[in-house]
């Protein structure tokens, strides 16, 4: 049940958006710019940033929902549940093991990255601007995870609801139509 009056029906931060429609418009823009604009980075992978760092904070509607758009992105939908299972030992690239580390720092305090850990993002081929962006969507969704969890937005727990809405967001991004 929501601490406040949110519109009903209306799935985690969907329902914040609807009572906000003010601070929706740039939340769902940075997440559009963040996920879904070119990037080095493919989506599939910023995709599995947010989720990784979502399930970090125990936010499910967050991490369901962009497991869906990643598994979406990748073809795949086990490298997801691998990723929040063991990063470390997921079938995905030495790259994205180190800015995951980085991003896993960023979700308990950004003061705990080093420059180590940005190092041995660098030797793994990652350029500052995939770790600048790593960073930026590991702080924006303990702000997304904080925003659902701390209204208690409802998170439906069904996965065929997150795959329908993965489709439009892989297709289509984070701007409302």
């Amino acid at each position: 049940m929501p601490h406040i009056n949110l519109p009903h029906g209306l799935p985690g931060i969907v329902a914040g958006y609807t009572y906000s429609p003010e601070t929706a418009k740039p939340m769902r823009e940075l997440a559009h710019i963040l996920l879904h604009e070119p990037s080095s980075l493919t989506p599939g992978e910023r995709e599995l940033i947010a989720a990784f760092v979502s399930a970090e904070n125990g936010c499910k509607f967050c991490q369901l929902s962009h497991e869906a758009v990643a598994a979406r992105h990748l073809g795949n939908e086990s490298i997801a549940q691998l990723i929040m299972t063991d990063y470390r030992a997921a079938p995905v690239s030495e790259k994205l093991k180190a800015l995951l580390n980085i991003a896993g720092k960023v979700q308990k305090d950004g003061k705990l990255v080093t420059s180590a850990d940005v190092e041995a993002a660098r030797k793994e081929g990652a350029t500052d601007r995939e770790i600048h962006d790593t960073v930026l969507i590991a702080a924006a969704f303990c702000m997304y995870n904080r925003y659902v969890d701390g209204l208690e937005m409802g998170q439906p727990l069904d996965s065929a609801a997150y795959a329908q809405t993965a489709e439009r967001l892989a297709s289509q991004g984070y701007r409302p139509k």
